[in-house]
């Protein structure tokens, strides 16, 4: 987080709670709760404000988008 001077926390499912809760598990060459590739864009009072989806194979995100929308909270 420092090298991207972030002020913000990031989360680590590694139970697969939010995977659920935010509907994007799926199963993924034999693995169950594999998130969806997703990027959520939360506010500080933890509202989510938007959501990016994006095909499992090779599509990336466009990180300048989502820094754009980031910035405009």
């Amino acid at each position: 987080m420092q090298a991207l001077d972030l002020n913000f926390p990031l989360l680590s499912d590694w139970n697969a709670e939010a995977v659920h809760a935010f509907g994007v598990a799926h199963e993924f060459r034999g693995f169950k709760d594999v998130a969806e590739r997703t990027a959520f864009l939360v506010a500080g009072d933890g509202t989510v404000r938007n959501a990016w989806r994006y095909e499992a194979a090779g599509e990336v995100p466009d990180f300048d988008e989502l820094l754009a929308a980031a910035q405009a909270l």
